[in-house]
């Protein structure tokens, strides 16, 4: 088969490369530890000024009661009237304080969405999601808003320590898909002009309560 002499160019470069290995770049490392410097602060600190920076919003809550309290006041404050959530686990917990505001259906439509997360990532303000949560691949993007419920317990510093939890959590059955959320949906691949809610929520709230 004859070879253009562009392609054969191509080739040539390859085959030189590859006869002159490039040096591992940090021979002293042995691949296992983080390359990262260790937090100086708590979990629930870093991650908080993590996802401010984002523009996510954090609120911090004592207990479960007061997590129904200020969820109950941002539903009222922006008037929301339809909020989707199927998990089950959730579901007990908030179908009395928002009677007749929760649904799980018509999720296009609804004015925000509740979710819970894998875990939480401080070094970066992430939600750590997968589809071996009820709540799938799409609840967490498909409402113009996307509020999560997470405890402390559920805190780790880096991506590092959330993937080792999931291997250690699923095993052989790992989720098809998972997926780090850092705060509202944003691109600036138009003339370099950030635009926030593009392919996915407008606001991301992270509701964190201080329990197991």
């Amino acid at each position: 088969m004859k070879i253009s002499p562009a392609k054969e160019n191509i080739l040539k470069k390859i085959r030189l490369a590859l006869s002159e290995p490039t040096a591992v770049p940090f021979p002293q490392s042995d691949g296992n530890s983080s390359v990262y410097q260790p937090s100086t602060q708590e979990n629930e600190v870093e991650f908080a000024e993590q996802l401010t920076k984002v523009q996510g919003k954090f609120i911090y809550c004592a207990d479960l009661p007061e997590m129904i309290g200020q969820l109950k006041q941002l539903v009222a404050k922006n008037g929301w009237t339809q909020i989707f959530c199927r998990e089950s686990l959730l579901l007990p917990i908030l179908d009395l304080p928002l009677k007749g505001l929760i649904t799980q259906s018509g999720l296009p439509d609804v004015d925000a969405s509740i979710t819970s997360c894998e875990l939480l990532i401080a070094r970066t303000g992430s939600i750590l999601l997968s589809t071996g949560q009820e709540s799938g691949r799409t609840v967490s993007v498909y409402a113009p808003v996307h509020i999560c419920i997470a405890y402390t317990s559920q805190l780790v510093y880096d991506i590092r320590e959330g993937l080792e939890f999931l291997q250690g959590k699923y095993k052989d059955g790992f989720p098809s898909m998972i997926s780090l959320a850092t705060g509202p949906s944003r691109t600036a691949d138009i003339e370099k002009t950030l635009v926030v809610g593009v392919h996915g929520p407008k606001e991301v709230y992270v509701f964190l309560i201080d329990a197991e």
